[in-house]
């Protein structure tokens, strides 16, 4: 059964940081790239960030670049987002996501496997 589970979301001021975690079971993690997500109240899922397979290769939405870190423990089967200075704007579900081709990684629709979500508040 694949999984995909968020942790480490929730309330923080504005220019503070969190760390997210997303544990993946039920596939082999380290044949897939793996993205971020967010979706704020009544808008679209948006890409956040995305890490190749080996971890040798990251890229970042212009938003958060500078700001957030995308890491992968291939032993762990985890990957972390990293965020600092938090804006209130960036208060969203964030969702880890797993993807087989690294070409499509950008694409939310590309993806094979997608967490529950975890709700980041940040507020002003």
């Amino acid at each position: 059964q694949v999984q995909l589970v968020e942790s480490g979301g929730g309330l923080v001021q504005a220019g503070g940081s969190l760390r997210l975690s997303c544990a993946v079971s039920g596939f082999t993690f380290s044949n897939y790239a793996m993205g971020w997500f967010r979706q704020a109240p009544g808008k679209e899922r948006v890409f956040v960030a995305r890490i190749s397979r080996r971890g040798d290769d990251t890229y970042y939405a212009d938003s958060v670049k500078g700001r957030f870190t995308i890491s992968r423990d291939n032993a762990k089967n985890t990957v972390y987002l990293q965020m600092n200075s938090l804006k209130p704007e960036e208060t969203a579900v964030y969702y880890c996501a797993a993807v087989r081709q690294y070409s499509k990684s950008l694409y939310a629709p590309s993806y094979d496997y997608w967490g529950q979500g975890t709700q980041v508040t940040v507020s002003s």
